[in-house]
């Protein structure tokens, strides 16, 4: 990856020094969040994560895997050479979200009508 595009991946400039805005800055958008989900249920590939029901984009998806990767919340290795292919898994400072996750997961069931986790989100969170 270029040195421009590291810098596109990580903000250089952060809009505060609270620890929620630079959270936010990081993981903030509507795709992030669900990726780590989706590495926390066990997805890898990049068709994985283009299955999940909410459709993210290809380009947004190579965005926000770069990003991760740069961030040091992920790590690719490769699994095929031609073409090269990747499999994502979570570093140890991205499994430190899992929390966050469940917080934020069951603060929308407690208060957004008709949510509800699935068996595999309940399994990761209680796991």
């Amino acid at each position: 990856m270029s040195k421009s595009a590291r810098s596109a991946a990580i903000p250089s400039s952060r809009r505060s020094p609270c620890p929620v805005a630079c959270s936010l800055d990081l993981l903030g958008d509507r795709w992030t969040l669900l990726l780590i989900r989706d590495l926390f249920r066990g997805l890898t590939r990049y068709g994985e994560f283009l299955a999940a029901p909410e459709g993210i984009p290809t380009n947004i998806l190579a965005e926000r895997l770069e990003r991760l990767e740069t961030a040091g919340l992920i790590k690719s290795e490769p699994y095929q050479q031609n073409p090269p292919r990747y499999a994502y898994t979570l570093t140890p400072k991205g499994a430190d979200l899992k929390p966050v996750l469940g917080s934020l997961a069951m603060w929308a069931i407690r208060h957004v009508p008709r949510t509800r986790a699935d068996k595999e989100l309940e399994a990761v969170l209680r796991g």
